[in-house]
């Protein structure tokens, strides 16, 4: 008897080994005050959000719960499926050709060659103008008389004379693509950058013994290796380009709503005293944004096995 205790409290951890910082509860003890802090900050407008769309009139001091009512009206507003429209639109082009000039730049910046530290922080200066001010840049060379965007469209009579991109939604998304991707390209080239200066060179060095090519190199060692830092640099642009709000609306004003226009232009623009479709507006956006999260946590998981 008192032989299986002692074996029983010796394969129980310890108090001390649980806190270990390699296993039991010590990870998620030392992330608890960030979740805590991140809770107390978010929750509630998120929690009064919701709330907020379940109402007919949130200003009123009569305001009663209409349920689902606000979803159903925003569901069926056409203008609310045009900006679903151009919001995933503009996602998916302006992610995927971020990614590829990202990991371009990341592999022609990660050798050594003299000026690497000059060629790398010169390459970041896109990023670090805000996005109102890069957009307000683009939009003088999207100018129809003096804008050499527009000046160099024309010549090559791909735009009429006088026209410019800022005249059709085509040509607004267009435009709004290529300020996105010029500015926050370096961003991806810099989290691509640093994932691929933690492969080991041996293992290229093992790959070259072997006869490998570049292109099997990059192909069975890079894009394996770089995968976790490839998906969490996909997530952060994703969830931006979704909620991107003033770069077409420095860009076309009204001409083209986002997602965020949409909810922006309903709570402050069409009425002063109901804004609980903006809310609604807000709420969905929030849910796409948080279904893109989860799933491309549940990637990552998957990649890790």
């Amino acid at each position: 008897m008192t032989t299986q205790s002692v074996e029983v409290s010796s394969a129980r951890p310890s108090l001390r080994e649980r806190f270990d910082l390699g296993s039991g509860f010590a990870p998620y003890f030392l992330v608890l005050p960030t979740v805590l802090v991140i809770l107390a900050v978010a929750a509630y407008p998120i929690l009064n959000s919701i709330w907020l769309s379940l109402l007919d009139n949130p200003l009123s001091p009569a305001a009663t719960v209409v349920g689902l009512r606000n979803y159903g009206l925003l569901l069926g507003d056409a203008e609310f499926h045009n900006s679903i429209g151009v919001t995933v639109v503009f996602t998916l082009i302006s992610v995927t050709l971020e990614t590829l000039f990202g990991l371009g730049i990341a592999l022609l910046i990660n050798g050594t060659f003299p000026g690497r530290g000059l060629v790398r922080a010169s390459i970041l200066v896109p990023w670090a103008f805000p996005t109102v001010i890069s957009a307000q840049i683009w939009y003088l060379m999207y100018n129809d008389r003096t804008g050499i965007v527009s000046y160099i469209l024309q010549q090559m009579h791909v735009l009429a004379p006088g026209d410019t991109l800022l005249r059709t939604v085509p040509g607004i998304i267009t435009a709004a693509v290529i300020t996105d991707v010029w500015k926050t390209t370096p961003f991806m080239a810099l989290l691509l950058l640093a994932g691929l200066q933690v492969i080991p060179t041996e293992l290229y060095e093992a790959a070259s013994v072997d006869g490998s090519s570049r292109f099997q190199q990059f192909w069975t060692i890079t894009l394996p290796m770089l995968t976790g830092p490839l998906l969490i640099a996909l997530l952060f642009r994703t969830l931006a380009s979704l909620g991107v709000f003033d770069l077409f609306y420095i860009l076309a004003g009204n001409q083209v709503q986002t997602m965020a226009s949409y909810s922006y232009n309903f709570m402050f623009t069409r009425s002063t005293f109901d804004f609980a479709p903006g809310v609604t507006a807000s709420v969905v956006l929030f849910v796409f944004g948080l279904i893109i999260s989860l799933f491309f946590v549940l990637l990552m998981r998957l990649t890790r096995r």
